[in-house]
This record gives structure tokens, sequence and C-alpha cells, in this order.
């Protein structure tokens, strides 16, 4: 659901906040980036540390050898986990690709492939590479040449998948973390697929110089959207729920420094302290060091460890909805430096005192934040939440300039209507839309295995006007 605020004039919203160090656009890969490795259609995030065991679709490896080459690079694994260079794999010969009319006369009885799994391993053993093995796989193959053309690149196909271990390293982007998480752990991110995800940044309009109210529950993949679409320019108000904000898809992107020097945090159950005008700084909950980013003990996706919440306000107490998220053990991995650091010392002292210092350095950050909703001129809030939606969108768009556009998102339809209904009783608001996004695959006949996809928005109910 998409709408603007109320009538009044547009006023200058957008908060000065020019960065001293814009991102760099380097296109080689450093000890210490945030990466996704691609092998088909599934992906995976990682951080690129020397010596350290990667595990990706059952195969082992290290990511030294990606440091200093470009982004998009395929890679073969080799003996030992390494990773090298692949080079352009040629073209199967003609007589290879000798093809049948039809499948009819073939028969699948286990016997039409002369070398036994003995014989793969033994090939294996001696350091030959996937590609070969699978051109063994067809020259061994007595029925490989009666097949169809189609069927003949079925085969290689799922031999390729077999035997030969390719990754391609890509950079972080929001369409790839979206499509990979979409595809792991659609539940983490409430079933958001990266088309909608697209809409809401176009909806909210989202751009540099911007300064945005974020609230969600999509392991910061939302708020990862929207610093990359502003690119470090501007402010973001991040609103969470519980001990502290949760970043974890966010951490992926691998944002240099300078974006979180614009990414503030509020914690909700204070948001109806702030509108009353009773918010006090001692009421600040310290941060929780539960917050950390993790990672899956199975290595699929980096992930958050979420604690549950505490007691909020009667009117937030309706958005939790005695719904809290379960937590979940997992890897964990500091996205701090010093945090391993003073566990391996073993200073403990040392330890706490870091601690509290980067305890008050967080809380004045919050007061920051809360000094900046004081102001009510955001220029846009994006609702992305498993809660329900009504009393989120009632209380936020207080902070919210006059003619600036928001957008709530919902998993499910009633939640957003009776949010949709509210808006319009209160008023307020104009353009006012339902919409429900839906994502259709079309494939080429001639080119298999490419897609182009088609996102067609359907409206539901009449825009509403109203005065605020």
């Amino acid at each position: 659901m998409e709408g603007a605020k109320g009538e009044g004039p547009a006023g200058d919203g957008a908060m000065e906040n020019s960065v001293e160090h814009p991102r760099q656009q380097d296109h080689l890969i450093r000890d210490g980036d945030f990466v996704v490795l691609k092998r088909e259609d599934v992906f995976k995030a990682v951080q690129v540390q020397r010596r350290k065991k990667v595990t990706f679709e059952k195969q082992w490896f290290f990511l030294d050898n990606v440091i200093g080459h470009s982004y998009g690079t395929t890679f073969e694994v080799s003996s030992g986990g390494n990773l090298q260079p692949k080079k352009m794999m040629e073209e199967i010969t003609s007589e290879t690709k000798e093809a049948g009319i039809d499948n009819r006369n073939i028969v699948d009885d286990g016997k039409s492939q002369k070398l036994t799994q003995d014989d793969i391993k033994a090939l294996k053993d001696k350091g030959i590479k996937g590609e070969e093995i699978v051109q063994q796989l067809i020259e061994n193959s007595t029925t490989f040449r009666d097949k169809t053309e189609f069927a003949q690149d079925k085969y290689i196909k799922k031999k390729k998948k077999k035997y030969e271990a390719i990754i391609t390293v890509v950079k972080p982007s929001t369409r790839i973390l979206s499509i990979m998480y979409y595809a792991r752990e659609p539940g983490k991110i409430n079933y958001m697929r990266y088309d909608t995800l697209a809409q809401m940044l176009t909806l909210g309009n989202i751009h540099a110089g911007n300064k945005m109210i974020v609230m969600e529950t999509c392991a910061g993949l939302v708020l990862g959207a929207v610093m990359e679409r502003m690119g470090g320019f501007g402010s973001i108000i991040q609103m969470y729920p519980g001990g502290g904000p949760v970043r974890a898809a966010t951490t992926c992107f691998g944002f240099p420094k300078s974006f979180f020097n614009s990414l503030y945090e509020f914690p909700l159950g204070k948001v109806n302290c702030l509108l009353n005008g009773t918010f006090s700084s001692k009421a600040l909950p310290p941060e929780s060091k539960d917050s950390i980013s993790v990672e899956e003990n199975n290595g699929t996706l980096l992930d958050d460890l979420q604690t549950s919440p505490k007691e909020m306000e009667e009117s937030i107490v309706e958005v939790i909805e005695n719904n809290h998220p379960q937590q979940e053990t997992m890897e964990v991995i500091s996205q701090e430096p010093e945090y391993k650091e003073h566990k391996e010392r073993g200073n403990k002292k040392d330890y706490i005192q870091e601690l509290q210092r980067k305890q008050e350095q967080q809380k004045k950050r919050q007061i920051e934040a809360a000094t900046l909703l004081n102001e009510r001129n955001a220029d846009g809030l994006i609702i992305a939440s498993r809660y329900h939606p009504t009393p989120l969108a009632l209380s936020l768009l207080e902070f919210v300039a006059p003619s600036r556009p928001f957008v709530v998102y919902c998993h499910y339809k009633e939640p957003l209507v009776e949010c949709y209904t509210k808006l319009r009783e209160r008023g307020g608001v104009i353009n006012l839309r339902l919409s429900e996004t839906w994502l259709r695959n079309y494939q080429n006949y001639f080119q298999p295995g490419i897609h182009l996809l088609s996102s067609i928005t359907t409206t539901f109910g009449e825009q509403g006007t109203g005065k605020y």
C-alpha cells in the first residue's frame, strides 16, 4: 500500500548530510570484502578472508585466490580447495553434437554408460577436471548420439552440475541479495520478492539526500536497499522493536563506513513518548549485543539473532500482538574486529570498557535520531514488518512532512485492507492505493534459460483525499 501525506507546503525535509568520501567504484575483490558466490541459480553471501574454509553446494574451498580479480570472474575448484580462474570452455565438436530425430527407441536400462562409479572416482583422484569427466561420460555413453539435441543439452547440463565445481563471484546488490534470501529463506524477509522491493523503492521516491524513516523486520534487507539507493547521502532513521536493530542482510551489502554515518536508530517502544513530548534519554534501553550479525550453521545465508521484544507502550503493543519472533541459534560472525580480538585476548576488563563505550555511543546516536524525528519533516516512510501495519502507520506518519510518499508492505491482504480503511477514515492522506504485485516468468523458446520478467500491479479501491 502506498500513498502520500495530506495537504500542506512541501517544505524542506531533506537533511543536508554530505559524505566526504563517496563509495569507490572499485571492481577488484579485496580482502575483507563481502561478496556473493553464484553457482547456477544458487547464491550465498560470504566475506572474503584468507585461509577461511567456505562450504557452498557440498563443495569446500578457500577464497584466497579471488583477491585481486574482478567481480564476475568465474572460478573452478581445484585440488586442495583452491580456486583457479576458469578459461572459456571450448565448444563440443560437431561429431559429438550429432543428434537423433527422437528418443522413442532409447531404453533407460542403466547400461548405456560404460564408466562405473569407481572409474569416475579414479578420474577424480588423478586430478582430472570436471569438464574432462563430462566429456568422457559423453564419449562412453552408448545412447548419447541417438538423443535429440534438446535431450543432449539437458544431459550435459545435468552432468556439469554434478561434476563441475564452477563458482562465480559477483558483487552484492539489492536484486541479488533479495533473490538469495527469497530462494533459501523467504520467511526471513516476510516473503518479499525482488520485484515488490523494487516497486517499494520507486513508490517511496528513494533517492540521495532524502531523510527516510524505515521500519522493517526483513533482516535488514529493506534497510540495505534504501541505503544503496541513497548512496550515503541524506539520513535514515531505522525504527526497531526489541533490544536492538537487526542488520544482518545490510552487512552483506558491504557498504563503506561512511554510509553508516548517516544511519540512525530509534526504539519503537519509545515512539509514543516522543509523540507525547515525554521522551527522556534516560529511558533508552542499552544496546543488546545479542543483535550482532551472525551466520547460519549450515552456511546458507548471513542472518540475524533476534532477541525477544521488551515491554512496549500501549499503542505499540498492538503491533506485536503477542507474536514475538523466535530466538534462533546460529554461528556468530562479528561485524566488528574488536569483538573477536577481546575474546581472544581474554582481557575481560578492557572488553567490558569497550562495550560500555560503544553502548554510550549508540545511546548518543539514538538521541540524535530522536532529534531528527522531532523535526517531523521526513521525506518518506517505508514499513515492511511482520507486525500489524495499522498502529505502525498511524504513529510513524506523524514524523513525515506533508506531501511526502509512504509505502506499507504486508505479506497478507487483510491487515493492509484494515490499514487502508483506517487511513481513509482518519484523513490526511492523498492518492492512497492498495495494490497487489505478482510476477510472471517468460521463457524464450529458442534460448532456454533466458527469462524475461514482467511485473504487473493490480490496483484495488479508489484514490483517497483528506485534510490533515
